[in-house]
Formats: structure tokens, C-alpha cells, sequence
């Protein structure tokens, strides 16, 4: 397997009731950062898993009945935190991005996607079909906002569900299988089904020989993993599937009883040390 240097960037951040991410949880609001993944690969260079925010959410959410996601999740993102801000930082130019792993197509993971318009986009066939269909106010109710995926994005993607399946080792036992995106064994995309349509997380080895699973919103918080704590049906239900999610949970929560030397990376845990600069918000 090839190592990688990942850097966890934070791309803006909501707020919302902790009782709607864990069903112990109390009504105060609680702040969730939006994370995402730059992986510098020795060969194929800069990728993304995914995106967080970006001033195009703003945009994308000032009509009706879109404006019910800014509402439900209001959004804070300081100035120059967006993804494509803080690249040069690592000396990487947006047209150096080679990839863009899309763990599922909510609003807070695709919103800076069009800001790489020349990158391969790797996404399950699944989540992207389910952009398409239905109306306006059941794709916002489910967390999509379709004016956020780019109109052409068809002719950059590769699918999950198309890639070789190689198996994951007892090492990340219960999970059995994943789809190898380059072919060198660098980034093992997982299906983490439950949350939404499509959802996948992403299993990295990085140059230090951390093994590291991007699980996106497989649970909100690593604290969610540790004590096997879900979500109310409420929510689960409003955007997902609530048995499958909390299988997957439970699958996370054994594995990281298991290995806790496996670091395992939730897209909105406020646990997570990111390399985003202090004075960035």
C-alpha cells in the first residue's frame, strides 16, 4: 500500500441541537466543523476527500425551498477557510488537484466542488443518481442541494461501485472489502451505508504508517463511535435508513474496540485535530 501525507482541513462549520446527532444528546446547540481530507499521493498528487463549505452554499441556498438547509444548519465560514483558500498553504494551486473523493453528495461535502473543475471525481453511482430525482423540497429535506454539483460532473466520474474490490484485512475487521480507486492500494473506498444514499468512507495509509478511515457521517462524533451511540430515529430516518445506519455504527464502534490505534476521522467531530490555522476562525 502507498503512503500518503493527509492533512485534515476545517471548511466552515454549523450548528444544531446535540440531541439531533445522538439520541443521549442535550438540546443546546452544538458547533460541528465541516472537515475535509487533502492526501498528497507520490504520484498522483493533490486529492481531496471532499469539499466542506464554500461561499457557493450561501448562493445555492437563497431560494425557497432551499433556504429551509440554511436555517436548519445555520453556517459559519470565516474568511479564507473555504477548501480552495487554504491550499497554497501546503503549496498546492486548485488546478493541482487530481481527485476529489466524494464520501456523499450533502451540501456541507460537495459545496466547494466546483472549484475544481479539471479533477476526476470519484463518487458512488448511487448518490449521484439520487441528486436526480425526486423535487426540490425532498432532496433539501434529505440534505441535497442539486445547484451544488456540477452540471457536467458525468463525464469526470469514476464509481465506487465500479472499482476492484480488494479485501481490508483483519486489521479493519468487521469491514471486509473496499474498492481500490488508484489501483496501488493508497486510497480504499468503503461502503458505510445508512446515512444517506451512496455514502462511502475512505481508508488511507499515511507516511508515518497511521492507518487512517475517513468514515464522513457514519456518526458525527468520535465520541458517537466509542459509545455506540446513534442518532434519534428522527433523524436517521429524515436522511437515511435507520437500521443500516446503526449497523454501521456498530461496526465502527467494533472495530475501533478492536484496533484503537486506527485513527478514525468522522467529517464533523470537533475532537479532531485539523491543520487549519488557529487565527482562521
Amino acid at each position: 500500500m502507498r503512503r500518503c501525507r493527509v492533512h485534515i482541513l476545517r471548511a466552515g462549520a454549523c450548528s444544531h441541537p446535540e440531541v439531533m446527532t445522538r439520541r443521549d444528546g442535550s438540546l443546546k446547540p452544538v458547533v460541528f466543523p465541516a472537515l475535509a481530507a487533502l492526501i498528497l499521493h507520490p504520484e498522483e498528487g493533490a486529492i481531496l476527500f471532499d469539499t466542506g463549505y464554500d461561499p457557493a452554499f450561501f448562493a445555492a441556498t437563497r431560494t425557497w425551498p432551499e433556504v429551509l438547509y440554511r436555517w436548519a444548519t445555520p453556517v459559519d465560514l470565516p474568511f479564507g477557510q473555504a477548501v480552495v483558500d487554504q491550499l497554497p498553504r501546503f503549496g498546492v494551486k486548485p488546478e493541482d488537484v487530481t481527485t476529489v473523493v466524494v464520501s456523499h453528495f450533502h451540501g456541507d461535502h460537495v459545496a466547494g466542488l466546483h472549484r475544481f473543475p479539471n479533477a476526476r471525481v470519484f463518487c458512488a453511482r448511487a448518490g449521484l443518481e439520487r441528486v436526480r430525482q425526486g423535487g426540490r423540497f425532498g432532496r433539501v429535506r434529505q440534505g441535497i442541494l442539486a445547484g451544488l454539483v456540477p452540471k457536467h460532473v458525468d463525464t469526470r466520474a469514476a464509481f465506487f461501485e465500479d472499482r476492484p474490490q480488494v479485501a481490508l484485512g483483519p486489521d479493519l475487521s468487521p469491514f471486509e472489502t473496499g474498492a481500490d480507486l488508484l489501483g496501488d492500494g493508497s486510497l480504499l473506498a468503503v461502503h458505510l451505508p445508512g446515512h444517506c444514499p451512496g455514502h462511502w468512507g475512505l481508508v488511507v495509509r499515511e507516511a508515518d504508517d497511521r492507518t487512517r478511515f475517513l468514515i464522513a457521517d457514519a456518526a458525527w462524533s468520535s465520541g458517537q463511535v466509542r459509545d455506540d451511540m446513534p442518532p434519534p430515529r428522527l433523524t436517521t430516518a429524515l436522511l437515511g435508513d435507520t437500521g443500516p445506519y446503526r449497523s454501521t455504527l456498530n461496526a465502527l464502534h467494533r472495530l475501533w474496540t478492536r484496533n484503537p490505534e486506527l485513527v478514525l476521522t468522522p467529517s464533523h467531530c470537533g475532537e479532531v485535530q485539523t491543520d487549519t490555522p488557529r487565527g482562521d476562525g
